[in-house]
């Protein structure tokens, strides 16, 4: 009896210990514009920054893994409907070795999409900036680079064009 009270006693404060107890607030990045941020592009490791985004033009940030089977799909699917996203400028980081980043690069054939820049985030400054939980994690700002929406994990493609 004292074995199982003990027992029952400790999952409860385990159980407490895990709980939330207050409802996370909007994270602070949906009010601030398109940050400042400098990756190694592939596949020529030259610097790309906010800077070298084209002015007028929506954006979408996606942040991803080479290796995660989410991104790999959410790439198929991105580039079999590369159509819904003409006119929009798209920037893929990742913070995985830049090697990992250009192999991807190159099995997905991303040199066919002038509208994605893809490159390693090798300081790890955008997932930090978006606090970011799951790969891919997708931001969208509009033409002036404001903040308009944001999808964590796999999202369909048709979803993410519909909120541009």
């Amino acid at each position: 009896m004292k074995k199982s009270l003990i027992t029952l006693l400790l999952f409860i404060f385990v159980k407490s210990s895990f709980a939330q107890t207050t409802t996370p607030a909007t994270p602070g990045f949906t009010t601030l514009p398109l940050p400042a941020f400098s990756i190694t592009k592939v596949p020529d490791s030259t610097i790309f920054t906010r800077g070298d985004l084209a002015k007028d033009k929506e954006t979408i940030i996606i942040i991803f893994s080479p290796d995660c089977e989410h991104c790999q799909r959410e790439t198929d699917s991105l580039i079999a409907h590369i159509d819904l996203f003409k006119g929009v400028q798209i920037v893929m980081a990742s913070p995985l070795d830049y090697s990992e980043v250009k192999k991807f690069y190159g099995d997905y054939h991303i040199a066919k999409y002038p509208l994605i820049s893809m490159g390693r985030d090798g300081s790890y400054a955008l997932g930090s900036f978006y606090h970011v939980h799951n790969f891919p994690s997708i931001y969208i700002y509009d033409k002036d680079g404001q903040f308009k929406n944001s999808f964590e994990g796999s999202y369909p493609v048709q979803k993410v064009a519909a909120a541009l």
